[in-house]
């Protein structure tokens, strides 16, 4: 990983600490990089669980909200996934949703997808090879 990502990642580790998750409890941060800068974000649980909000969905939502509507990267990690008989956290437990690759498919098309989960870099064509898209 570059430095950037480095960074990046660590930008998702601290927001993970502000995540509200007290039914799953798996905190998650989330961290876009764009030309205006770093914006993070962290998943908001609801008891009515489809009414709450992915990590990358609120740090997306809030680099738009600040006029960022380039993303040249994300960087997702889960603070309590937790690590296999390796001691390797497994990638499946870090890796966006599918509600969340869609996000990425409509707003960050482009953007490399960083996780804890993993020591490499993703492309949204692995993780979602037929987004659907109106154009």
């Amino acid at each position: 990983m570059t430095p950037d990502q480095i960074s990046l990642l660590k930008a998702a580790k601290d927001a993970a600490e502000k995540a509200h998750a007290p039914y799953s409890r798996f905190r998650v941060g989330a961290a876009v990089l764009t030309p205006e800068g770093i914006f993070n974000g962290a998943n908001v649980e609801n008891v009515s669980s489809n009414l709450g909000v992915c990590a990358e969905r609120v740090a997306l939502a809030h680099a738009r909200m600040h006029g960022a509507t380039t993303i040249i990267g994300i960087a997702i990690c889960c603070r309590d996934a937790q690590p296999d008989a390796t001691g390797s956290i497994p990638p499946n437990l870090t890796m966006p949703c599918g509600g969340c690759r869609q996000w990425l498919a409509e707003l960050a098309p482009d953007a490399w997808i960083i996780t804890n989960g993993a020591n490499r870099v993703f492309t949204l064509q692995e993780l979602l090879p037929s987004p659907f898209i109106i154009k």
